[in-house]
């Protein structure tokens, strides 16, 4: 259960990171001043990679949260409750 809230959690923070990266690397990239980027250069987020990202969050989630979860396993439900 911990395992599969935690994904949750790495899923909606990629769908919200993601797009937020692409906003931010357009302003830097448009607002360097000394520099004047092709349009060719500031196109470059593909789908494949977006998704990549988006998946390589919830691994990254799902793996952080398999030691504790792994521990929470092996105690009592007392035990569980009181330590969170």
């Amino acid at each position: 259960m911990t395992v599969t809230s935690v994904a949750g959690l790495g899923a909606v923070g990629g769908l919200l990171g993601i797009p937020l990266g692409i906003v931010a690397h357009r302003l830097v990239v448009d607002n360097v001043g000394v520099v004047d980027f092709p349009e060719h250069m500031k196109d470059m987020w593909h789908v494949t990679g977006l998704a990549a990202m988006l998946l390589a969050g919830v691994a990254i989630a799902v793996l952080g949260a398999l030691a504790p979860a792994r521990s929470a396993a092996r105690m009592t439900i007392a035990s569980v409750l009181h330590t969170e």
